[in-house]
């Protein structure tokens, strides 16, 4: 949250705490629970969301305890203390205590927690049925018509509502030092609209579409040039809630107050593939993408999906830390830059906050892609549940987590803090119900994470029961009651190599490759149990800036190492070869150069010092699923590795196109080639390598890929060599040396084909359409005898043979065999 002016928010962080009396507000009358119905439907999207009322949190969990005490501080937060400044700017009495921090009556921001507050009960009501959540939210609503009916005596414009004065618009429309006025106007709003939409209370939509005209009102009378330059400023997410108040009415009016918060400073990079977010503060970026992903589902523009989608990948590929977090300071750096941005004001919990709303938004708009909820889990996991104390009652939440080496959280309070992420957090603990499950209209449903709960299938008489100790444990458990037809689809991890599902204790023969969904398209009924076993490795993430520092965690889950009241003066150096592990199947011990140290799940790290990175000596082990290339942009020169695990790559020559899913990178047969990253496959004994391809014009010896240090070392696939068919080699003492799989054919033409090899022990094998076509058993070269290889090319030979002509999607590459099974899969879902 970013402040104008010399004060640092870190002196209104001030500890203190106050005991109050709740509001009792009377129930407005208002509409059933859910009744609320869009007057327009979504577009491009077919994935949806289950409600927060068809999910209820198991008990036990880290999860549902978080949300409890999230709870307790609901139900002990006094209203009307919130409410006062309200009062107070709308010429009505109040005799309550005003409230510090934020919150307090000379803060510019005054007003954002009571959206914040209303969101969460309306969260809170909708995911346990508790009527006090809804009265409660009902008596905030009901006062806060109250103060907008006295806009004008107050003198105001008609519809305005907030904590303070209208001049503070004023000032930002001059560009006059002020902190976030629309910032706050804001979160009021979603607070209202969450209100009609989740606790069915019809007074917050007639408030809100009150302001909403406000709004469009004042920025009516402005120019674009005018507008543009107010944009500069914080101004929260006010194209998604106007956006979506849009999707709700079908008011064209709100679309086109959404439009004037279009940020074209912004936005334009974005549209082109470019990463300008160098210098840029962090949380007012992310909730104008938000936005803009909204605006695209509201009125198909695809440019509004580019913006989104490029805009997650970069920050997700070279702007975030292993915990999930990103900004240091509140702002982007440079891209790549994670090993020198390490330090106490780290990884705003707001920008996870808003990022986990943009990736739920875009799984929806695409729910191929896996790597959404790699990135969720990771954030969710690692940054969310890990920002609030477990030692407080009422939750009180961090603001940074730091991640400089000795660093320690630091916490809210109930009456003294109100900082912004003190009011996300209110958000992010009273809806973890909300991404578990999908479905997508009909009978396929989508499992995302492994969470405790059980879902209520709306419509279906189906419920599904999830049982699960993840992460403690690698496993989880759904139950099924009732019958019917569901098209079960279970995300397997990127990091989970060698899962497995059970049905009713039988094995199933169902691919389950990491970065795909593992699928049961069958008819249940009840008490059937399907479990799913996840294998969790340690894996050791090196920092994109420096391959020496590096963070440790097992599956998704960040370690951190335990240093008490020890306050580090550096990155210890870690010694992986003495990672032990204990009794607790998170919890491992090492030796550093500070000496023996625990490791503990990142999540479970409070009250004491502790460091996240690591000085590691020696490459990290390659993660099973080393990269994945959608080539999905519509321009530029990189292309985005999807696993996350921040591989990307470079397109020289290349143009993009209509791939077999999405997009696709087009070689031109001249100088088109991809290049990988050096040592993609360093050290690997096995591997697979597999992608669609549509050759233009097959010439012999061309390149489907080519990885190597030059015509010594290199392994590579050819779609057609000198005999006329495909051909895998892979040589370390030049072409004489080769080890060779040579197909039957070469590859077709003028089609999309998807090509495939795997290699593990002496076993290489080329699969050509999911079919086995060729294979070598006596091959007893891998990419480790290759080195650290610096020329990975797809569409360039290490010789000065023709460059390919073809159009490339999907190109994966894995540390590991796949088995025949998976790579069928991999062809018949196209990806």
């Amino acid at each position: 949250m970013s402040r104008p002016g010399p004060m640092s928010r870190r002196t209104l962080l001030r500890a203190g705490a106050a005991g109050a009396a709740i509001l009792t507000g009377a129930a407005t009358a208002a509409p059933a629970l859910g009744s609320a119905a869009a007057a327009r439907t979504d577009t491009g999207v077919s994935a949806y969301s289950f409600p927060l009322t068809a999910v209820r949190l198991a008990a036990g969990s880290p999860f549902a305890a978080n949300q409890g005490r999230t709870h307790a501080y609901l139900t002990f937060l006094d209203a009307d203390r919130l409410l006062h400044m309200f009062r107070v700017n709308a010429g009505l009495p109040s005799s309550a205590a005003p409230c510090g921090g934020w919150e307090s009556p000379t803060t510019e921001l005054r007003g954002h927690s009571t959206g914040h507050l209303l969101t969460a009960l309306a969260q809170a009501y909708a995911s346990t049925g508790t009527a006090a959540f809804k009265a409660k939210g009902d008596g905030i609503v009901a006062v806060l018509a109250q103060c907008q009916a006295r806009a004008t005596a107050a003198g105001f414009n008609p519809g305005y509502l907030s904590a303070f004065p209208e001049s503070f618009i004023d000032r930002v429309e001059a560009r006059q030092s002020v902190w976030a006025p629309y910032y706050t106007l804001h979160k009021i709003m979603a607070g209202l609209l969450d209100m009609h939409l989740l606790a069915g209370n019809a007074q917050a939509l007639t408030v809100l579409t009150g302001m909403a005209a406000w709004v469009k009102a004042r920025n009516d009378r402005l120019t674009q040039a005018q507008r543009q330059n107010m944009l500069d400023t914080e101004f929260g997410g006010m194209n998604e809630v106007l956006t979506n108040l849009y999707q709700l009415t079908g008011d064209p009016a709100h679309l086109a107050a959404a439009q004037h918060f279009d940020h074209a400073e912004i936005f334009d990079p974005l549209a082109a593939g470019t990463d300008n977010l160098n210098g840029y503060h962090a949380n007012t970026q992310i909730p104008k993408v938000l936005g803009a992903i909204r605006e695209y589902h509201a009125t198909g523009t695809t440019r509004y999906r580019t913006i989104a989608a490029t805009f997650w990948d970069l920050v997700v590929r070279d702007h975030t830390y292993a915990i999930g977090g990103n900004s240091n300071g509140e702002y982007f750096k440079a891209p790549g830059r994670i090993a020198t941005e390490l330090s106490d004001t780290t990884a705003e919990c707001c920008n996870s906050y808003n990022m986990l709303k943009l990736t739920r938004e875009l799984f929806r708009t695409d729910p191929s892609r896996t790597d959404y909820w790699d990135y969720y889990e990771r954030a969710l996991y690692n940054h969310i549940l890990a920002s609030q104390d477990p030692a407080s009652a009422h939750g009180f939440q961090c603001y940074y987590v730091p991640l400089r080496a000795g660093g320690i959280k630091t916490y809210s309070n109930d009456y003294q803090s109100f900082v912004c992420c003190h009011g996300s957090g209110m958000e992010s603990n009273t809806k973890y119900g909300e991404s578990i499950y999908f479905h997508d209209g009909a009978q396929r449903l989508w499992v995302n994470l492994f969470i405790g709960s059980v879902l209520t299938w709306p419509g279906r008489d189906i419920t599904v029961r999830q049982e699960t100790a993840f992460p403690q444990q690698a496993s989880t458990r759904l139950t099924v009651t009732g019958s019917g037809r569901i098209d079960l689809r279970i995300r397997i991890p990127s990091w989970a190599a060698g899962a497995q599902l059970r049905l009713n204790g039988t094995v199933q023969a169902v691919p389950t490759a990491p970065g795909t969904y593992a699928v049961l398209d069958r008819t249940f009924a009840t008490g059937d149990v399907v479990d799913v076993s996840l294998p969790m490795a340690v894996h050791r993430e090196a920092a994109p800036d420096n391959a020496a520092v590096q963070a440790v965690r097992v599956g998704p889950i960040v370690l951190a190492g335990a240093y008490g009241t020890t306050n580090l003066s550096g990155l210890p150096t870690l010694n992986p070869a003495t990672l032990a592990a204990t009794a607790d199947p998170l919890q491992y011990t090492a030796t550093a150069s500070t000496g023996s140290v625990s490791l503990l799940p990142f999540y479970r790290m409070h009250g004491q010092r502790y460091t996240v990175y690591w000085t590691v000596t020696g490459n990290p082990p390659l993660p099973a699923f080393v990269a994945h290339y959608r080539f999905d942009e519509t321009g530029g020169t990189t292309a985005t590795d999807a696993t996350g695990n921040g591989r990307t790559a470079t397109v020289t020559g290349g143009t993009w196109a209509a791939g077999r899913t999405g997009n696709a990178v087009l070689l031109n047969g001249s100088t088109g080639h991809v290049a990988l990253p050096a040592g993609i496959l360093a050290g690997s004994a096995a591997f697979s390598i597999a992608c669609w391809i549509r050759i233009g014009t097959a010439t012999a010896w061309s390149r489907v890929f080519d990885f190597g240090t030059g015509t010594g070392a290199n392994m590579f696939l050819t779609p057609r060599s000198g005999a006329g068919t495909a051909r895998f080699a892979i040589t370390a003492s030049g072409a004489g040396g080769e080890q060779r799989i040579d197909a039957p054919a070469a590859l077709p033409a003028g089609a999309w084909a998807h090509v495939a090899v795997t290699k593990a022990g002496s076993l290489g094998v080329l699969y050509v359409n999911g079919v086995e076509v060729a294979r070598n058993a006596a091959m007893t070269l891998g990419p480790a005898d290759l080195g650290s290889t610096t020329r990975n090319w797809i569409g360039r030979s290490q010789y000065a043979d023709p460059y390919l002509d073809a159009a490339v999607d999907n190109f994966r590459v894995y540390s590991r065999a796949l088995s025949g099974t998976e790579i069928a899969a991999l062809h018949g879902a196209g990806s």
